[in-house]
This record gives structure tokens, sequence and C-alpha cells, in this order.
């Protein structure tokens, strides 16, 4: 496809799964030196060294922001500064040349700008933008490698999960640990994602949707899915447990605590949740970038299934998503300062 030329995207059929889009971008960082310079380059294959850091010893960390068209005609973007912010940590807890948040932002509007087409329309999806930061040079001994990469790259996207408003069904998940205290369950690191795809793929040969993971302390506490925050509701209090440096603090999952708290007047509590709070709860729903807010109708524990509120949506949930939505999609105002115009 010509560079020149409008994509012919069916924005209706969209699913979470990669288009070609028009550009990337790519800086590259010396260990010890800081982030800087870079440029848009055609999107298509990178070439890696067969000892690339990233290849032989994991070290990688990404991000997810997305971008949409909104209400008012605008493209915008939603908390990227909190990306930004989060790849900062990210970066410096794997060893890499810590990511400016400035730099991050600036290199995100910059590749949106440049993909502005492959943006889907008003209510027809987002933009998925991906910033990723690889260990790239050869290493042979285990160590920080000596230069960096950061790209941006982006694809058009419909929903994560297929008809994503339908309740999920989830297994909590007793044979598998998602991340243990102290590791790096707390940073947006690749391996913490690679660690959930065996036990991942033998819960959807189940029928499930997703894990449910508990803590690799104790086993008695609810951390989070594979790929998402989790939330219950009963009795007027919201609660989500509490960050522990297993937990990745998500953007999402922060936003929600916002929008509830702050908006809709609920109380909002981070704390611990047991399997008996999870299975007792009147509604339960898993927040993300990709996920958005996507209800928890059906939860496997022991061999037992529980139907959370009638295997339906509930009320708050539905309160939660149509305000953080609405706020994306600047349907309603934007009081918290989230959103960003890309100009």
């Amino acid at each position: 496809m010509s560079l020149d030329t409008k994509p012919n995207i069916d924005w209706d059929s969209l699913e979470f799964n990669v288009t070609e889009t028009k550009s990337m971008f790519r800086a590259t960082c010396a260990l010890g030196e800081k982030w800087s310079g870079g440029d848009l380059i055609p999107y298509g294959d990178i070439s890696l060294s067969p000892f690339a850091g990233v290849l032989n010893y994991g070290q990688g960390v990404f991000e997810g922001v997305k971008a949409f068209h909104s209400s008012k005609g605008n493209v915008v973007l939603f908390r990227a500064d909190m990306n930004g912010k989060r790849m900062a940590f990210s970066t410096r807890r794997i060893c890499m040349p810590e990511m400016d948040p400035d730099f991050f932002v600036d290199a995100v509007i910059k590749t949106v700008k440049d993909n502005i087409d492959y943006v889907p329309p008003y209510g027809r999806g987002s933009l998925y933008i991906r910033p990723v930061v690889w260990g790239t040079a050869p290493i042979l001994g285990v160590g920080p490698t000596s230069e960096y990469t950061f790209m941006v790259i982006v694809s058009p996207v419909g929903p994560y999960f297929k008809g994503s408003i339908k309740p999920l069904n989830l297994k909590v998940n007793t044979n598998y640990h998602r991340a243990a205290p102290k590791g790096i369950g707390n940073a947006k690191a690749i391996g913490n994602y690679s660690a959930s795809l065996f036990s991942l793929m033998e819960a959807k040969a189940e029928g499930f949707d997703e894990n449910i993971y508990l803590d690799a302390k104790d086993e008695k506490f609810v951390e989070e899915l594979g790929s998402a925050n989790v939330f219950i509701y009963k009795d007027g209090v919201l609660k989500t447990p509490a960050l522990n440096g297993s937990i990745l603090g998500g953007i999402t999952r922060q936003s929600v605590c916002q929008v509830a708290s702050d908006i809709l007047g609920i109380t909002v509590k981070e704390t611990e949740i047991t399997v008996n709070d999870l299975l007792g709860a009147e509604e339960v729903f898993c927040t993300g970038t990709a996920v958005v807010v996507t209800p928890v109708g059906k939860i496997t524990y022991q061999g037992k299934t529980t139907e959370i509120n009638q295997n339906q949506m509930g009320p708050i949930a539905i309160k939660i998503r149509e305000m953080l939505v609405g706020i994306q999609r600047e349907e309603i105002e934007d009081s918290f300062g989230w959103i960003l115009p890309v100009k």
C-alpha cells in the first residue's frame, strides 16, 4: 500500500489484532545515557542480533495506550502521561536507561499524528499504541546489555474479548502464580506475560476466558487476571486488591477508582480480597487499557462454579464503564484532565 493512500479498513469488523499501519517511531540509547532523538520510519520488520539481550534474557518492557476519535471531532490520547511514568519505573526496574516520561509522550504523539488515518471513526474502535523498549545489543553473560531500542508501534483495534460486554467466564487458578512478591509483577515486563501463557492456554482449553491468580505467598488473596486488574462490589463498597509489589498498577484501574469515588460517590477500598470475598460479590469486573471495563459472569474455584449477578453486567460496572468511555470519547466533561488532544 502506498504511504499516501488512505487505508481500506472495515472498521465495523475490527478485532484486537494487528493491522499494518504507515509508520513507527524508533530511538536508541546506550546504557548509562539518556533517551533523546529518534525518528519515524516505515512500518515493517526489524533486524536484531541473535544474541540481543531481549531475545536471550528477556530484557524488555512495554506499555499500552489508546487514541480515539472523540465526539468533538478530535483525536485524543487517554492518560498517556501516566503510561510514561509507569514506563520510567519499568525501565529502571529492568536495568534499562530510565525512560523520560516527556520523551515518551512526545514519541507517542508523533506516531499517532503520522498514522492519523488509522484511528477508527468515532465509536468504532481505537488506535492501540504499543510503546516498547528492548535490550537490543548482543550479550552473552547474564547482565544488562549495552544498548536499547525504544519503538512506538500502532494498530487500529476493536474489543479485546469478542463481544466484550458479555460477562467473562473465569477460573481461579490454584496451580500457577502470575508473579511473586519482591519480583517484577509490578513492572510491565515482557516476562510477566510469557509466564502466564501456559496457564492461559490450559484455561481456554477448559472453556474459560482467563485466569484469576492468587498471591504467591499465602495463596489466599486475589491478585489479578493475566492481562487485567480485578474489582468486586458489595454492600455499596467497591474493592480492588491493594498494590503489594506483585500486582501491576493499571492506569485504567486507577482511573476506575477515581471515577467511582469522585464522580459516582462510591466508597472505594484498595485492600486484601479473599476468594470468598470474590465469590460472594454482587458484581465482579476487570479493567485494563485493552479490556476497558469488562464484567465477570462466572467464576470457577476448585471445580465449583459461582454465577455473579445472574451472569449479567451489573449496574455499577455499567455506570463506571459509561463514565470512563464517555471521558475517553469527550462525550462528558473531563474534570480530571486525563484527555490529551493530538494536534
